[in-house]
């Protein structure tokens, strides 16, 4: 895989990050809108699917750079 599997990777975890930091930014919403109690589930599904994400990207990230 090589530079272009570690460039990959890079991507993925600045696009996981991204993506952590804007469910952030709809909960933050979400609350200030006073969006129903009932519907914060959908928020906290949300959070931890990005959480996931981010976690199998840098645990990815490590295993290509142990490889080296």
């Amino acid at each position: 895989m090589g530079q272009l599997g570690l460039l990959l990777c890079l991507a993925g975890v600045g696009i996981a990050a991204f993506s952590l930091m804007m469910d952030f930014e709809i909960i933050t919403r979400a609350v200030a809108a006073g969006l129903p109690e009932e519907e914060s589930w959908r928020l906290a599904f949300g959070l931890i699917v990005s959480l996931v994400w981010l976690y199998t990207e840098i645990l990815r990230l490590l295993a290509i750079i142990n490889r080296r």
